[in-house]
């Protein structure tokens, strides 16, 4: 028989919406914020009675042996370590850091406590994602030579101030939050991302003036190259005339693959021998499309029946409350280790530091 897991959870906001609390081999034993209504809403949410005002003290509580870190970016350095140093093991949201010596920081805390460090990232468990891994692993594909991601926010500037003082999320660099889209390739073919170049796209708005990251673009678009010389094409917006998307294609030699968030429908390109003639008078081969019913994996047998549900981002919140509750029990590295994290989150630092410079190449480093 398992014993049950006690979870931490930090951070009232993206920390509300996940399962620990009907998971078998899960219970939250406490939860913090920083205000009196975060924590309120999170012990209504997971059925605590026990919340305390910061990180700090909730770290100092014995009984917690895994936490849940929902705090604001820049704050995951400085929360992970302290965390992973109170002996607790660690899910982390997105991105691992903001920059290379935070995330260099994070890595050697992991190795030197040798606890469970895994980040939530969503894109990984989206039901396409999974399909699209499941298709990659039988070989369906042939050789994916490139992949393009999207993920949209327009609006985003919305949250750049609250009651009248900036948030962290003002200025925010589009690549500084890549891991939506760079885990929809180095999540299914597990290959790194080498090299990358990058444009940015600004228009002098005085909202973007000040900001703590000296950022001027609304929108990144960066070309990434693998160690397999696969390409991935990456755009990241916040302003524009956006849909508010995440989405995916994977193109392959012998079958494409694409999906588009907001529907439950894939589309799928076969590559076939039959000859046509294009309205140009141009033979090409007359590749077969076809609309794909997606699978909605958290119905099956992936997750324990208690988390069979559509969660949120495309049912992935379920998979990453049971991911990382199994990987502590089973004593197994998580399938988002900090590895994996950082080869989602690295090359979009880069990214931006290659939009500074123009567009300018630059090698990614590889942890």
């Amino acid at each position: 028989m398992y014993k049950k897991i006690k979870i931490g959870v930090i951070g009232a906001r993206f920390g509300s919406d996940f399962q620990f609390h009907i998971h078998p081999n899960s219970t939250v034993e406490a939860v913090s914020d920083l205000s009196c209504q975060g924590r309120r809403h999170l012990q209504k949410i997971y059925n605590c009675s026990k919340a305390y005002n910061s990180i700090e003290e909730l770290l100092k509580d014995k009984e917690i042996d895994a936490v849940f870190i929902a705090t604001p970016a820049t704050l995951h350095e400085d929360h992970v370590i302290k965390a992973l140093n109170a002996g607790k093991h660690v899910l982390s949201a997105i991105p691992v850091a903001l920059n290379l010596e935070g995330c260099f920081n994070i890595l050697e805390s992991v190795k030197k406590t040798g606890l469970k460090y895994m980040l939530a990232e969503t894109s990984y468990y989206r039901q396409s994602t999974i399909s699209a891994r499941n298709l990659y692993q039988q070989g369906a594909f042939g050789k994916i030579f490139n992949t393009i991601a999207e993920y949209s926010h327009p609006g985003l500037g919305e949250y750049f101030f609250k009651d009248g003082q900036p948030t962290w999320r003002h200025g925010l660099p589009p690549m500084y939050y890549p891991t939506h889209c760079t885990s929809f390739l180095v999540g299914v073919t597990k290959e790194r991302l080498v090299s990358v170049s990058c444009l940015g796209w600004g228009d002098e708005d005085p909202i973007l003036k000040n900001n703590p990251y000296n950022n001027h673009f609304w929108n990144e678009v960066a070309l990434f190259k693998t160690d397999n010389n696969t390409s991935l094409n990456v755009s990241i917006n916040w302003k524009g005339a956006l849909k508010k998307v995440e989405r995916a294609s994977w193109i392959g030699e012998r079958m494409s693959y694409s999906y588009n968030n907001d529907i439950n429908k894939a589309i799928i390109i076969r590559q076939t021998d039959k000859k046509s003639i294009d309205d140009g008078n141009i033979a090409n081969h007359q590749n077969m499309i076809e609309e794909h019913d997606q699978v909605l994996w958290w119905k099956t047998d992936l997750l324990p029946e208690a988390l069979r549900m559509d969660s949120r981002h495309g049912g992935s919140h379920s998979f990453i409350t049971h991911e990382f509750i199994d990987a502590i029990l089973n004593d197994r590295e998580p399938e988002i280790n900090i590895y994996e994290a950082l080869s989602y989150t690295v090359p979009g630092i880069i990214a931006h530091e290659s939009a500074l410079k123009d567009g300018e190449t630059l090698k990614i480093p590889i942890f």
